[in-house]
């Protein structure tokens, strides 16, 4: 298992701005993240031989829009649980030797096109349910009564990543949010409000992965994968799970922790992928951070907060700064390892972890 542990390096980082750009589409959005990329590594497109697209349509069209020949080619679906999938894979590609470097390539128009999570969009999946926020509000109505919380418990997590957001200047939310604005906010699936649901906005990300003998020579200093681990909760997918994905989660750090040599209380923070509120408490339950049902407690007193116990989320997450399924939370977790990330940085940040709670669970802890 220790085989991987700081193999392979993130070296470059960049994503284009994020909101409202009717006038690039999701390729023209990512190939000006891609460029802002290569500048972060000091690398020249044609050195780039492994890419990985997520979410574009066409990784055909990806590569002739980037003007690259790469030796390894994968494209993955839109689902936002692919993110930690694309880092495994080019994970994998550089430790076989399958390239030298390769760039995860992302882009999203979502709200150019008008993306819908919420609702409104006619039947997403079996038993009615009319889009992701449908599922997600029924699977958090039944925690919510299992556990008696209080929607002032969950609204910690949407003020906190607020807060965060107003210190970082490429965040979409900028404005003070209150309990109160919370409370009064509109059901849009009950018991989620508002701010229990991730923004819809436009915009790119762009990773480049080497290996560390590789990484030392670059422009920034390497920000290495200590650990990576995958698994999944797909015999039943078409039903919201009854366990909140714990057991894969479970599974998930019973690996990823020995692989990377390091524990819980190792970490300087967290980057939780928060599509909808309640997975920030479902997450640090799987990951053992708290017990079963405890973590609307768990969240309160600062403790994610910045200068608290467990900074999560720090760039604002999908909540606050914006929704690039998962690749800004991983690319904000290289920022504050580089120590790049001025007001909103944590404190002598050593190692951070990223989670996913989906179908796929994905977990890659990140170490300076």
């Amino acid at each position: 298992m220790t085989l991987l542990r700081d193999e392979i390096a993130v070296v470059g980082i960049a994503n284009g701005p994020f909101g409202s750009f009717p006038e690039y589409d999701d390729y023209a959005q990512m190939a000006i993240a891609f460029k802002a990329a290569l500048d972060d590594a000091g690398l020249e497109k044609n050195q780039i031989d492994g890419l990985i697209t997520h979410r574009l349509g066409l990784y055909t069209r990806a590569a002739e829009v980037l003007g690259i020949n790469p030796d390894y080619a994968v494209p993955l679906l839109r689902h936002g649980r692919m993110s930690g999938v694309a880092i495994q894979n080019g994970v994998a590609a550089l430790l076989t030797g399958q390239a030298k470097y390769v760039a995860l390539v992302y882009g999203n128009n979502g709200r150019s096109v008008r993306d819908l999570y919420g609702g409104g969009g006619g039947l997403w999946a079996p038993f009615g349910m009319s889009s992701p926020g449908a599922e997600h509000a029924l699977l958090y109505e039944r925690y919510r009564q299992k556990y008696a919380v209080t929607p002032e418990k969950l609204a910690t997590v949407s003020l906190t990543l607020r807060e965060h957001a107003r210190l970082n200047p490429e965040a979409v939310m900028q404005k003070p949010l209150t309990l109160d604005d919370y409370m009064n906010a509109r059901f849009i699936v009950e018991p989620l409000r508002l701010f229990d649901y991730c923004l819809i906005n436009d915009g790119a990300v762009v990773m480049i992965l080497t290996t560390k003998d590789r990484a030392k020579d670059l422009k920034q200093p390497p920000v290495y994968i200590s650990g990576v681990s995958t698994a999944t909760d797909l015999a039943n997918v078409s039903t919201p799970p009854r366990g909140y994905w714990r057991e894969a989660m479970a599974h998930n750090a019973e690996r990823v922790y020995p692989m990377a040599g390091i524990d819980r209380e190792d970490l300087s923070g967290l980057m939780i992928y928060d599509n909808f509120a309640p997975n920030i408490l479902y997450s640090l339950e799987g990951y053992g951070f708290c017990k079963e049902g405890e973590a609307p407690d768990f969240i309160q007193g600062g403790r994610i907060a910045l200068g608290g116990d467990l900074p999560v989320n720090t760039s604002g997450g999908h909540l606050s700064e914006s929704y690039m399924q998962g690749w800004a939370l991983n690319t904000e977790a290289v920022r504050q390892l580089r120590h790049q990330c001025g007001k909103r940085q944590i404190k002598d940040a050593k190692a951070i972890q990223y989670i996913c709670s989906a179908a796929i669970c994905s977990s890659i802890i990140y170490r300076r």
